[in-house]
């Protein structure tokens, strides 16, 4: 069965989506797109409970990974080979939507890029969030700036109260090599 649970974080609310405990998305209250109208359906309380607990450790810095049964949506092969490059980004590192899509075996434009970016379903875990403007400035985020602000800043991507123009992001972008 599908269906969510809501996990208070130090970001707020999450909801996990999941089908047994395979974790399918990590959503914040304000995400669009919104979850789909059929995983209305409450799980259990401790339903989830690995997802929800490595989620939890991750936002306060005892955990660095994810080591989570996880699986991805059906999507054009656009998304899914976005996807599978943000995947990539190494934790601390950031990477520009035009590197990105630099670095797709079919290169696409970085607004493409930046539309399959938007779509990532599993927030935090497929870290969208390591995704700058081609300045290194802090773009659009499903849930929102302030939260990719704090979850760079976590991660050491960026200096704590950092400036929001004129980032320096650390590291370099994915390559195609």
């Amino acid at each position: 069965m599908i269906g969510h649970r809501v996990v208070e974080t130090a970001l707020g609310p999450l909801t996990l989506v999941g089908e047994g405990e395979v974790l399918t998305g990590v959503y914040f209250p304000e995400h669009r797109p919104a979850p789909r109208a059929e995983i209305e359906v409450p799980l259990l309380p401790w339903t989830l409970g690995e997802a929800a607990r490595q989620l939890q450790e991750y936002l306060t810095g005892e955990r660095t990974a994810f080591t989570l049964d996880v699986r991805l949506p059906q999507a054009p092969r656009l998304h899914r080979s976005v996807w599978d490059l943000i995947a990539e980004i190494p934790r601390g590192r950031t990477c520009t939507y035009s590197g990105l899509a630099a670095a797709l075996a079919v290169p696409a434009h970085p607004r493409a890029v930046g539309g399959a970016v938007a779509r990532n379903p599993l927030s935090i875990v497929v870290p969208c969030h390591r995704m700058l403007g081609s300045s290194g400035s802090l773009t659009g985020y499903a849930g929102g700036l302030a939260r990719k602000r704090a979850l760079l800043e976590l991660e050491g991507a960026l200096p704590r109260r950092a400036a929001e123009t004129g980032i320096r992001p650390k590291g370099g972008r994915i390559s195609a090599h």
